[in-house]
C-alpha cells in the first residue's frame, strides 16, 4: 500500500489526515491508531457529565469512510523502516508509504519512586475511566504534579466533595506554563476550595496509605494520581535513526531527517527561525501542525509559524494564553468586568496576552490580542491598561500602519 501513512490517531494525526483530503490530496491515506476507540478529544476528559467520562469523537466513523480515510485502529506501530519506506504494525502486517506522518504525541511521565506502579495516569478515555470510577464524595486524592492537568483534575474533584492534595515539587504549582500572576490567582482559588497543598518537596513512597514525602510526611489518600507532565513519544522515530532531542526533531516545514518522513503535534520539536527547537503541547498545536505537514506532504512547502495558545478551565475561571509570556517581558494589566488581561510587550512589541476571568468572558480580548500579536502591533502600553481602548480599533491600526 503506497500513499500516506499517519502513525497516531489523536487530534493531530485525525485532522492531519482530512486536511490531506482539503489540501486535494487523492490517493491512500491511511491513520494507524493505538487505542480500541473512534479518534476522540482529550479535553473533555476531566470533564465527566452526570457521573460518566465523557467520550466526544473528533470524527464520526461516516466521516472517515466518506473522505477514503482507512482508520486501523488498536494497532501500533512497531517498526519503521525509512529506508525502505515501510513501517510494520503490531500485527505483523507492513505497509508501505510515499510519505509518513509521525503524530505518535506523548505519553506520561513515570514517578520513580518506592511504590510508583500505585499512580494512576490521567492521559487517556481509560485512565479517565479509572480515576473517576473510584472516586466518590468524602473519598480523598492525591494529585502529584502542580501543572495545569493536576489543578483543572483538582477542580473537578473537588466539584465532586472529593479531599484533594496536591504535591509538587517545584516551590509553586503551575509554575511552568501559567504567567506568575495569574498562576497566583488560580491557586488561591483552590486553596478557598480546600484543596491543600505540600509544596516544595518530592515523592518518597506511595503506598495503601497514601504518600510519603521526602521530609517525612505522609498524606493519606485513597487514590493517587500522577501527572508530572508529558514525554515526547519518540522510541519509534529513535529505532529508525531519525534525529531526536526533546521531540522528533523537524525543520520548519515539519520535515525530520529522513525523507519523506514528518513529524508534528505532541511528538516534534521544531526548528526555529533564530535558532533551536521547540516543542509545544497544546490542542491548538497538535491542529495547527496536522494542517501544515498534511499541505506540506501534499506538496506545499510552508513555514510553521502559528502563534502558541492554550486554555485551561478551573471551577468557574477560564484561563486562556497567546504567545510565550516571558519574565523579561514588559507586562501591562488591563483590567475589565470580566476578569484581568495582562499584555506583554518586548521592546515595545506586543508579543504575548493571558487572561483570566469568569468562563468564558476574555476569550474575545484574547483573539483580538492574538491578532495584534500577528499583526506585529508596538501599542503605547498606557493606552493598553485603559479598558475603555477598543483592541478591534487598535488592530485596524496595527495593519494599516
Amino acid at each position: 500500500m503506497d500513499g500516506i501513512v499517519i502513525i497516531g490517531a489523536g487530534e493531530c494525526g485525525t485532522r492531519a489526515a482530512f486536511a490531506l483530503r482539503e489540501a486535494g490530496y487523492s490517493a491512500a491515506v491511511t491513520m494507524v491508531g493505538a487505542e480500541p476507540h473512534l479518534p476522540y478529544e482529550r479535553p473533555p476528559l476531566s470533564k465527566p457529565m452526570n457521573g460518566a467520562v465523557q467520550m466526544k469523537p473528533i470524527c464520526a466513523k461516516e466521516a472517515l469512510e466518506a473522505a477514503g480515510i482507512d482508520y486501523l485502529q488498536g494497532l501500533s506501530a512497531s517498526k519503521l523502516d525509512a529506508d525502505a519506506g515501510s513501517v510494520t504494525l503490531g500485527d505483523g502486517r507492513m505497509l508501505r508509504y510515499e510519505k509518513l506522518l509521525l503524530a505518535t504525541g506523548a505519553r506520561p511521565r513515570r514517578l520513580n519512586c518506592v511504590g510508583a506502579e500505585r499512580a494512576l495516569d490521567f492521559r487517556t478515555h481509560a485512565d479517565a475511566e479509572t480515576i473517576f470510577a473510584n472516586v466518590k464524595a468524602g473519598r480523598s486524592v492525591a494529585i502529584i504534579g502542580g501543572g495545569l492537568i493536576g489543578m483543572e483534575l483538582a477542580a473537578v474533584l473537588r466539584g465532586k466533595d472529593v479531599t484533594v492534595t496536591v504535591i509538587e515539587a517545584a516551590p509553586r504549582p503551575l509554575g511552568r506554563a501559567v504567567p506568575q500572576r495569574f498562576a497566583e490567582k488560580l491557586v488561591a482559588r483552590h486553596a478557598a476550595e480546600g484543596v491543600r497543598f505540600h509544596l516544595g518537596r518530592g515523592v518518597a513512597a506511595i503506598s495503601d496509605e497514601g504518600v510519603t514525602l521526602t521530609d517525612g510526611t505522609v498524606v493519606p489518600a485513597d487514590l493517587v494520581v500522577g501527572a508530572i507532565g508529558v514525554l515526547p513519544e519518540t522510541a519509534l522515530a529513535e529505532a529508525a535513526g531519525l534525529a531526536t532531542g526533546n521531540g522528533i526533531l523537524t525543520d520548519t516545514c515539519l520535515r525530520t531527517s529522513a525523507l519523506n518522513v514528518f513529524a508534528a503535534g505532541d511528538c516534534a520539536t521544531v526548528a526555529q527561525p533564530g535558532g533551536g527547537h521547540i516543542r509545544y503541547e497544546s490542542w491548538r498545536n497538535a491542529r495547527a501542525q496536522a494542517e501544515t505537514a498534511a499541505r506540506n506532504m501534499a506538496g506545499a512547502a510552508e513555514t510553521f509559524a502559528a502563534i502558541p495558545w492554550f486554555w485551561s478551565d478551573q471551577y468557574d475561571l477560564g484561563l486562556q494564553v497567546a504567545g510565550l509570556p516571558q519574565p523579561a517581558h514588559q507586562g501591562v494589566v488591563r483590567s475589565v468586568p470580566e476578569g484581568e488581561v495582562e499584555f506583554y510587550l518586548d521592546d515595545g512589541r506586543l508579543v504575548a496576552a493571558a487572561g483570566l476571568g469568569l468562563g468564558n468572558g476574555l476569550a474575545k480580548d484574547i483573539k483580538l490580542a492574538e491578532m495584534l500579536i500577528a499583526a506585529g502591533a508596538n501599542p503605547d502600553p498606557a493606552a493598553l491598561v485603559d479598558p475603555g481602548l477598543n483592541l478591534k480599533m487598535l488592530l485596524k491600526s496595527a495593519r494599516a500602519a
